[in-house]
């Protein structure tokens, strides 16, 4: 029988590539057949994750160094990347910041450094890639968002905001883009072991009070980044052709709570 999840020859671009998520998502997707465009900031971690990336067939996986909260630029980089490496069957936004701080301290530019990377970063590069001659007929986009988006906490005020907003954008895209055979969606995690949970720990330690009340609301406890990755790969995948304008959970049970 053949994998529900096959990637063979398609084109993915993977924003956040660098680590956690992202880079896992990259490994993941490559293993699948995908050829992986990675996009991140640094361009050390880039080539680093470049050498994890399995090789099938004739696949050649690229990377390109680029800031997404310079949104203004990101049409420029979309068409570099497209005249360079060919026409886009995928795109996974991983890109995203985590500010903590108590609502006062959140001042409109706070804010607005927040929404720059984790929701207007994702609009535009969206917007980018869905113009005529970028992508492949059955295009697939997948925004990681997060629990958070619905579930409020102290001092995550912006980040919370942030999700939220990718969430009713891609409601809203949704129904723009199916005219062009494109899905999108988002992936809502709850706590991942990634370096988010790693500052979390450190902050209150695994056996605090905090740490505890977390476990007790995801009952399947703490996710690994390659359970998220699982996710992006299934809705990037043909099998999920009927799955659009959604927000999937993959939260260990927290949001049953």
């Amino acid at each position: 029988m053949d994998s529900i999840i096959n990637l063979a020859g398609k084109r993915i671009l993977i924003t956040g590539a660098s680590s956690g998520i992202g880079k896992d998502t990259a490994i993941m997707l490559s293993a699948q057949g995908a050829e992986c465009i990675l996009v991140a900031r640094r361009e050390d971690k880039l080539q680093e994750v470049l050498s994890m990336l399995a090789c099938i067939g004739e696949v050649k996986h690229s990377y390109y160094c680029f800031d997404l909260c310079k949104t203004d630029e990101i049409e420029e980089v979309v068409k570099k990347i497209v005249t360079e490496q060919g026409k886009l069957d995928g795109m996974v936004y991983a890109a995203g910041v985590g500010t903590s701080a108590p609502f006062i301290q959140f001042t409109p530019e706070k804010v607005r450094k927040v929404f720059d990377i984790n929701f207007f970063g994702f609009v535009e590069l969206a917007r980018q890639i869905c113009k005529k001659g970028r992508f492949h007929e059955e295009m697939r986009i997948v925004g990681i968002s997060s629990v958070a988006a619905t579930r409020g906490d102290k001092s995550h005020m912006a980040y919370s905001a942030s999700k939220a907003a990718m969430d009713g954008a891609v409601r809203c895209i949704a129904k723009e883009v199916a005219e062009k055979g494109i899905c999108i969606n988002t992936v809502a995690p709850a706590m991942t072991a990634t370096d988010m949970y790693k500052h979390y720990l450190e902050k209150y330690g695994e056996e605090s009070g905090s740490n505890q009340e977390l476990l007790k609301r995801q009952y399947l406890g703490i996710a690994e980044t390659f359970d998220v990755a699982n996710a992006v790969a299934y809705l990037l995948s043909p099998a999920a052709r009927f799955i659009t304008g959604i927000s999937l959970p993959v939260d260990g049970g927290m949001t049953t709570s």
